[in-house]
């Protein structure tokens, strides 16, 4: 666990400057602070800083050919070690990068299908003169890359590790400030500094020297085309052993661990089958808001007392508002989800007393809990009881009332088309007539649903419900929850892990019927029936509320002057995509009380914090 860096010389093999790979690291030194190092030989270079003093990389192999870094965990390293060994290898050291420099010399690009855990590699053959570049299935960890003038590849956990860099040129681009305007992120197909590429989730990607740099590969497909045929109380039971696997193998190690824990059913789930295996007192975690109200910290302080659990409860205040530039500093490219301040407090409390925890990360895609979800299941079921005709009708007349789902009101489109452009937080009639005339030539014909929609169109699946899990797991997860998880953990120096993301756990949920998945009103139903004999039922089914942040609230108060200065002299102003006229109606819309715009706020907020980071314009 921990970041790397690097320089790679594609053309020829000219000296790297160890120095410059140190300045890489330099940036991301909370994703290492127990140390780092450098390793590198003509035409390349590798670098790595480390969470915990245990495997120090770079690893180089005993004939000095192989050396690896990896970002993360590799769950099935001891068995990995074990078939190795069988094979004839002889190992140095206990940790699990040597894992990987055997691995890749007995079955080269194949290693990657026999790796379980969440994982950024990078690692040079020196017999081949090749760099071998590959990221988890899910894309728990992050790894960027882009190739410079001078014909080199530079790679780095962050962004930030190749900004470090003095040959990237920092050009913004549009159309990636229009995807995270539609979506709240920036997907991982894009960058808003133009020329970035970000390795996509399970895909891996081999750079010769001399060649060409190749199109990544993908080496994990989730399909959802299959039903299993399993019924009953035997999914139930077939679920729960899964995620007692998952939850023992994230569990590994020489730390012990501790959950981070609310009042939704995945968090429950995790801590109740951790406490299964721990022989001392979980240590456990929660977040709410003061001042006290009732919600999720207090199902999760039940949860806590039935486990017997070490629980710690936080409090967010307005004095942590002071952590917006902080959060902004972490994911580098903007985030719209606010929830990053408050799992930016609960990483920081966790790591008080564990430095290792388990979270329920991931439980809506894989188990299909999201309220678009049920949106879109229910639109699937009007769409096929109502002919062509009526769904037109209807959905003229559903369009005119207020406080109408996008699904329902929506059913003049085809299902995908109308799933896939519900899936952005802002719809184009609020964000269009934010652009400038400048942008708006820019982006003309561009729309950013439009990838959520081909995901969905060309997914292996059979309904409407599969293709929006798929598009949410493909293109969604890893762009916005798994960077949140990501970026706040490693800021508060915790090694996080998410055991429902447990490729075996993902294979399976894809595989459920619909009706397993969602029950009525209710998501995350097999998820929820599997854990019956673990926590209490008034638990297990209540409706999942969240911690939802004030945010309208706050932008009239202790925010206020952040939202007066979006509207003059900001970033937004100063790039000229945005008409800083209309951004200016809209604060003062929401001053007054008019309009409540706290969520488009606190987005607009962290892109102007991005602009000014990434390209001189604070």
């Amino acid at each position: 666990m921990g970041g790397i860096a690097g320089i790679f010389h594609i053309e020829t093999a000219k000296p790297v400057d160890e120095a410059r790979v140190r300045a890489m690291l330099a940036p991301m030194g909370h994703r290492g602070p127990a140390g780092s190092a450098v390793w590198s030989a003509p035409g390349v270079g590798l670098g790595h800083g480390r969470l915990s003093a245990a495997d120090a990389q770079p690893m180089v192999a005993a004939q000095g050919d192989i050396v690896a870094v990896c970002d993360g965990v590799i769950h099935n390293a001891a068995a990995l070690r074990s078939d190795l060994q069988a094979r004839g290898h002889a190992f140095r050291t206990h940790g699990a990068g040597e894992v990987l420099l055997h691995g890749w010399r007995e079955w080269g690009e194949q290693l990657v299908e026999r790796l379980e855990g969440a994982f950024a590699i990078a690692l040079f053959d020196a017999r081949t003169h090749a760099l071998w570049l590959v990221r988890d299935r899910v894309g728990v960890k992050p790894l960027h890359y882009a190739t410079l003038a001078d014909g080199s590849l530079i790679l780095a956990s962050e962004l930030k590790g190749l900004l470090a860099h003095p040959g990237l040129r920092r050009t913004a681009d549009v159309t990636a400030a229009a995807d995270y305007m539609a979506l709240g992120y920036v997907p991982d197909d894009a960058c808003l500094l133009r020329g970035v590429r970000k390795l996509a989730a399970g895909a891996a990607m081999l750079v010769r020297r001399g060649q060409p740099l190749p199109a990544p590969r993908r080496y994990w497909e989730l399909s959802f085309a299959e039903r299993t045929r399993a019924r009953g109380g035997t999914l139930e039971d077939a679920l729960r052993e899964r995620l007692r696997g998952a939850v023992r193998a994230a569990m590994a190690g020489d730390e012990p661990a501790g959950a981070l824990l609310s009042g939704a059913v995945e968090s429950q789930a995790v801590a109740a089958l951790m406490a299964e295996t721990s022989a001392a007192p979980l240590p456990t975690c929660t977040m709410s808001l003061a001042p006290a109200a009732p919600g999720e910290s207090g199902h999760a302080e039940r949860i806590a007392r039935r486990l017997g659990s070490d629980h710690h409860r936080g409090r967010i205040t307005t004095d942590d508002l002071v952590l917006i530039d902080r959060i902004a500093a972490q994911t580098d490219e903007p985030l719209a989800d606010a929830a990053a301040l408050p799992f930016l407090r609960l990483c920081e409390l966790a790591r008080g007393s564990m430095t290792v925890a388990l979270c329920g990360g991931g439980a809506d895609d894989a188990f299909a809990g999201a309220a678009r979800h049920l949106a879109g299941r229910r639109d699937a079921l009007w769409r096929g009881l109502l002919p062509a005709p009526a769904r037109s009708t209807l959905g003229r007349a559903l369009g005119r009332l207020p406080r109408v789902g996008a699904g329902l009101a929506d059913l003049t489109r085809d299902g995908v088309e109308a799933c896939g452009a519900a899936m952005a937080v802002t719809p184009p009639a609020l964000r269009t007539p934010l652009w400038s005339d400048a942008a708006r030539r820019a982006l003309v014909g561009y729309r950013p649903e439009e990838r959520m929609i081909a995901a969905m169109r060309a997914a292996p699946a059979r309904g409407l419900l599969d293709r929006m899990q798929y598009a949410d797991i493909r293109i969604a997860l890893p762009a916005a929850g798994l960077v949140r998880m990501d970026r706040m953990s490693m800021a508060a120096g915790l090694d996080l892990r998410a055991p429902l993301l447990d490729h075996h756990v993902l294979e399976f949920a894809a595989r459920l019927p619909v009706r397993r998945r969602i029950h009525g009103r209710s998501g995350k139903y097999l998820l929820r029936k599997a854990m019956e004999p673990l926590l209490p039922l008034d638990t297990l089914y209540r409706p999942d509320s969240g911690l939802a942040l004030p945010l309208d609230d706050w932008f009239r108060t202790t925010l206020a002057g952040e939202a007066g200065a979006l509207a003059g002299g900001s970033a937004l102003a100063r790039c000229g995509w945005f008409d800083m006229r209309r951004i200016a109606r809209i604060v003062e819309a929401h001053r007054s009380g008019a309009a409540d715009q706290g969520r488009l706020l606190w987005q607009l907020m962290m892109l102007d914090r991005a602009l000014g980071r990434l390209f001189g314009l604070a």
